[in-house]
């Protein structure tokens, strides 16, 4: 078993969270104006809102929600970023097909605990060993996200389906587990945990870390973390609406350049070469970044 080593300070991150979700639920198209805008998923909020402005002298505008969500804002003509970060390339590969994109972080899944509560003693008590009894005995209150807006949400489910069978478990866990009233969106989450409304949540890696969270590691052949469980990882699959299916892979993060001006490849370049991320928990691989298609020209070093 894994913890976070920071004090979990709740009533400031609770402040955090709340301002992340205030300003994943703002509407309208942005782009296109002065500042850079920045359309990503809810797990690299923090990092482009405290780390990525940090580091340019563009103004940079932000806005957050699970990435499927994101995919479909951009695919639908409702949003009009001049970047775009998801959690999965798959999303460009379906719902967003740009002519190129780069591959520029990575993560896995954790299951976080409030060791404050009853239910997240409970986890902590059986670890890496047995961190499903509990949840599946209905001694937790449960958090996750909604597997059809957000890769974070589906890779649970994934992780649950891997689960069972690394475990040998008699029950389907990816069944039997999840429930409607678990669900919350990814950048309301946080305000959940945080405020004691729920247990337990399943979330990166990098979010746990980075906010000082409590967690159980789980094991590498479910943690949707390993590129050597690839396979592994591949049996497993889910279906979003609209029919797009998602097999699952390591946890791949991955943004594209839509509208390429000075302004818009400084920030770019940041993004994708900085290396800022590591510092908010998530994991940069030697290659990276890996692009997938022919970037323009001035785009990469």
């Amino acid at each position: 078993m894994t913890t976070g080593t920071t004090p979990r300070r709740r009533a400031v991150l609770a402040g955090v969270a709340g301002a992340t979700a205030g300003l994943a639920g703002c509407s309208g198209v942005f782009g296109g104006g002065s500042a850079v805008s920045v359309l990503a998923a809810g797990s690299l909020n923090n990092a482009l809102e405290n780390g990525l402005r940090e580091r340019v002298d563009q103004t940079v505008e932000v806005e957050a929600h699970g990435s499927a969500r994101v995919a479909r804002l951009v695919a639908d003509g409702q949003k009009d970023p001049d970047i775009v970060a998801v959690a999965d390339p798959a999303l460009f590969e379906s719902t967003l097909t740009p002519e190129w994109y780069a591959e520029i972080a990575t993560n896995s899944l954790v299951l976080a605990y409030d060791a404050e509560s009853q239910g997240g003693r409970l986890v902590a008590d059986v670890g890496e060993d047995g961190w499903w009894r509990p949840l599946l005995d209905d001694e937790v209150a449960l958090g996750r996200t909604d597997p059809d807006l957000d890769p974070l949400g589906y890779r649970t489910l994934l992780a649950l389906e891997l689960a069972t069978g690394y475990y040998d478990t008699d029950t389907d866990l990816r069944t039997a587990i999840p429930t409607p009233s678990q669900l919350y969106p990814e950048t309301q989450l946080v305000s959940q945990f945080e405020t004691g409304a729920i247990d337990a949540a399943f979330i990166y890696r990098s979010m746990a870390l980075d906010r000082g969270y409590d967690f159980v590691d789980l094991p590498a052949a479910i943690d949707l973390g390993d590129p050597a469980f690839s396979d592994r990882y591949g049996t497993t699959s889910y279906e979003l609406p609209g029919g797009t299916v998602v097999h699952g892979a390591p946890t791949n993060y991955a943004a594209t350049l839509r509208r390429k001006t000075a302004a818009t490849t400084a920030v770019f370049k940041v993004l994708t070469y900085d290396d800022f991320l590591i510092d908010f928990g998530f994991f940069v691989p030697d290659p990276y970044p890996r692009y997938t298609g022919q970037p323009p020209d001035g785009v990469t070093r």
